[in-house]
């Protein structure tokens, strides 16, 4: 039985029981179960704090994992990423007083403030700047005012946070967070098919189905505008002048690509959502 950790809470548990859903698997109702077994799939999943799993999945106890890849980087865990999850984005950041930072250099020898130490640690090690670590669990944008830290390096948003703390950002980003579908380090392939399906609700949230006639004439214009993924689907009509087309277009281009089709001269133009997809 393939055994998944699951973010027992916050976005990335939110987000990854959703996906879950969509791909089929049964999922908790109470947020208090902590194990729910899907004896159909043959799968059974543990709700852990997002900070564990990578731990867990990296030390061969469980077998995948949904976590961030800012969790995963900063557990140093073996456990190895299979697939960008298309959520739970977040950027991280150094910052430091208004106006006393200007380049990464400038840390050399101070103090920062982290609830990320080993990921913070280990770019700054690549940037050969050595700085003492302070590790914190939360609420780090507060540490420089209260005389723990010189600097900290932190998740960053819109940067409210920050400046209300009266801090600004510099230097590079340390990273381009998101979520990771991983698996333990000796994992053979019996995450395959959890694989395959996540893949097929991401594509089904990114991709529609046009359908549509276009003339006979018209259809390598008509194919350029919706190559689909492969190539689109050409079937006759009755009308030896006219055929029906569908592809997969991806869901951020619905009107530009219509306009476009219609204004080549396709017509009865539809497009359908995707409930769920193999590609």
């Amino acid at each position: 039985m393939l055994r998944v950790a699951v973010p027992n809470k916050g976005i990335l548990s939110d987000s990854a029981i959703l996906m879950l859903k969509e791909a089929g698997y049964t999922v908790r109702r109470d947020p208090k179960d902590l194990h729910v077994v899907d004896a159909m799939h043959d799968i059974e999943f543990f709700y852990l704090r997002p900070r564990d799993i990578a731990t867990y999945v990296g030390a061969g106890s469980l077998d995948v994992g949904f976590t961030g890849l800012d969790l995963l980087l900063d557990s140093r865990s073996k456990a190895k990423s299979v697939a960008d999850l298309g959520f739970g984005q977040s950027t991280f950041r150094f910052a430091g007083p208004s106006g006393k930072f200007k380049s990464l250099s400038d840390l050399s020898g101070l103090r920062v403030a982290t609830a990320y130490p080993h990921l913070v640690e280990d770019f700054l090690k690549r940037e050969k700047i050595s700085v003492e670590l302070v590790q914190l669990d939360g609420a780090v944008e507060v540490a420089v005012q209260l005389g723990v830290a010189d600097a900290v390096a932190d998740v960053v948003s819109t940067g409210n946070t920050l400046r209300q703390a009266g801090l600004e950002i510099f230097g590079p980003v340390i990273l381009e967070s998101s979520a990771q579908l991983i698996v333990s380090p000796n994992s053979s392939d019996a995450h395959a098919q959890l694989l395959q399906r996540m893949q097929g609700v991401l594509v089904a949230r990114e991709y529609v189905i046009f359908d549509y006639d276009c003339p006979t004439s018209l259809v390598d214009q008509a194919s350029a505008v919706t190559p689909g993924i492969e190539s689109p689907t050409i079937s006759p009509l009755r009308d030896a002048d006219w055929v029906a087309v569908r592809a997969l277009v991806k869901a951020s281009e619905i009107n530009a690509k219509m306009d476009e089709l219609y204004a080549i001269g396709a017509r009865a133009i539809l497009v359908s959502a995707i409930h769920a997809a193999r590609i």
